[in-house]
């Protein structure tokens, strides 16, 4: 009997190739005043800890299908717990507790969780607020346990080990429930089998050209899960993963410098502050040769100055596009986009995402808020026409957990399996690269014809004054809206309101795609997305400049 897939044994492989190499490497501030790093964990010693939790976790009643809501920080036990429940067969459900308590609770509700590992602060949650948590029957908490019951993290590693520990069950079993941040809508729990999973795994290291010899400063966690399964050492920096556009760049630089770390993932959000800081200081960083940013369109001017003021000669940029339902789904490189791409996307032709990567079949469908009840060829755009992007792919995911609703919306049945709808618009050119326009539900229908974000946004974010721009629908009756530009100026800008709105008016002017667009606003801090900080929400803007349209804002909320 084969072995079945199982990303946890990706590690048992690694620490049998390389026992000695750093896996795991946490550090604490920028070096200066105290040591750098605070723990490491070798491939061999991760390894032992997680065949060693598999085993505590199992004795404490943990078992292939339990669906496990686990809510540990960046830490050892993270990386040991995920990794250890994957191996027994539990399903680990992850969600982002920077969207917070009331939206973490509503998620938590429909992943219908069976058990809790978690610290104290969300067993408390779960024991004062047990209408969510209506299935809970076992917990494992880290750190002090109060009034409820279950071992603690530290019990479930005292225990013996009793040799290696074989995960159970097929390659078809749920191996993971991934939610959504939340940014445009509820967040949903997104299922992952154990052969999609292992898939991903493979797909992210091919993509990025990742090889065993990189060492990853890593701001973002659940990516690290992926890059420590590939073998790669992940050094994980002092900052708050939930506030990445907010870190402090000392604390990532001097991960990167002390430990020669020659990759690093990062939310643009995080990176803009961190290239400015380098470039300003001059920073030398010879060892880095990858820069990867997820999470939202990146920023021409972002490119230019890592690829001219920060990377050494020949480092390079990455920009994967995808989604917790399918990542990554195509990659471009910041020299492709400064060398050719650049001026197409300041003329509002959208953000090129590159191709699409190995395996998976790409198609842009005309745009449909309905569900499409089967795949048919009709549904397709011609090459350079804006539509829904739609992908299929084996390490896509088939489900949302318990949301039918949200299944018919976003997969659409075809002879051999499924096509998923990413829930952005964009287009194919003719030399098969995909194209990001914005995502669907941010797409304004005026009485003269469909505006959609990226592309609009890009002719206002070319005046110097304007940090970022976003274009949002006030509703002006018979399903059609009235179409505002908001902005949020540059620090420092010294233009008054009114001249610099005058002078954006005639940027709007001179282009076909905002011609029609006569309202701007200003808004000092646009709200983000949760997850990295860089997604604009656009919902809650469009709420705001309705009540600005109708007289209701404050004077001190728009100028």
């Amino acid at each position: 009997m084969s072995t079945p897939v199982n990303i946890s044994l990706f590690l048992r492989e690694q620490a049998r190739q390389e026992p000695d190499r750093p896996a795991l490497v946490f550090c604490r501030g920028d070096g200066r005043r105290r040591s750098l790093v605070r723990q490491s964990l070798t491939f061999g010693e991760l390894e032992a800890a997680v065949n060693k939790a598999a085993q505590g976790l199992a004795r404490a009643g943990f078992s292939r299908g339990c669906r496990t809501l686990f809510l540990l920080p960046p830490s050892p036990a993270f990386f040991i717990g995920f990794f250890a429940l994957v191996r027994i067969g539990a399903v680990p459900v992850l969600i982002d507790p920077g969207m917070g308590l009331g939206r973490l609770l509503a998620a938590a509700r429909t992943a219908h969780p069976s058990a809790l590992v978690s610290v104290s602060l969300a067993q408390a949650a779960s024991c004062l607020l047990p209408t969510y948590f209506p299935d809970l029957q076992r917990r494992v908490t880290a750190g002090r346990r109060w009034f409820w019951g279950g071992p603690r993290w530290r019990d479930i590693m005292a225990g013996p080990e009793i040799g290696p520990f074989s995960p159970p069950g097929g390659d078809a079993d749920l191996a993971a429930i991934l939610f959504t941040s939340g940014s445009t809508g509820p967040a949903k729990g997104v299922e992952y089998s154990h052969a999609a999973l292992s898939r991903q795994v493979e797909l992210i290291g091919d993509t990025l050209a990742i090889g065993r010899g990189d060492i990853d400063c890593a701001t973002f966690p659940g990516f690290s899960l992926f890059t420590v399964a590939l073998g790669i050492t992940a050094a994980i920096p002092d900052i708050n993963p939930v506030r990445p556009g907010f870190c402090r760049p000392d604390n990532v630089l001097a991960v990167i410098r002390e430990l020669g770390c020659t990759m690093s993932f990062g939310s643009p959000a995080l990176w803009r502050r961190v290239a400015d800081h380098a470039a300003r200081e001059k920073t030398s960083l010879p060892s880095l040769q990858k820069v990867v940013m997820a999470g939202a369109p990146v920023p021409v001017s972002l490119h230019q100055t890592l690829l001219t003021g920060v990377l050494s000669p020949g480092a390079e940029v990455f920009t994967p596009y995808g989604a917790t339902e399918c990542m990554p789904v195509a990659n471009c490189r910041g020299s492709e986009i400064l060398a050719d791409t650049a001026e197409q996307t300041a003329r509002g032709g959208g953000v090129c995402l590159g191709r699409p990567v190995r395996g998976l079949e790409v198609a842009v469908i005309r745009i449909s808020d309905q569900p499409i009840p089967a795949w048919h060829d009709d549904l397709c755009c011609p090459p350079g026409e804006i539509g829904e992007i739609t992908v299929k792919a084996g390490h896509a995911s088939p489900h949302y957990h318990n949301l039918p609703a949200a299944d018919l919306l976003a997969k659409i049945p075809d002879q051999e399996g499924f096509w998923h709808r990413m829930g952005d618009v964009g287009y194919l050119d003719q030399l098969g690269r995909l194209w990001f326009c914005g995502r669907k539900s941010h797409r304004v229908t005026t009485p003269d014809g469909t505006l959609f974000s990226v592309p609009c946004e890009a002719v206002f974010n070319h005046h110097p004054q304007v940090a970022r721009s976003a274009l949002v629908g006030v509703a002006a009756g018979n399903g059609l809206e009235r179409p505002f530009i908001i902005i949020e100026r540059r620090p420092g800008a010294r233009l008054a309101p009114d001249s610099l709105r005058q002078e954006l008016l005639s940027l709007a002017s001179a282009n076909p795609l905002t011609q029609n667009i006569r309202d701007i606003l200003f808004h000092p801090a646009f709200p983000v997305d949760v997850r990295h900080n860089a997604k604009i929400n656009r919902e809650a803007l469009a709420v705001w400049a309705a009540r600005a349209a109708s007289g209701h804002a404050g004077r001190k909320e728009i100028s």
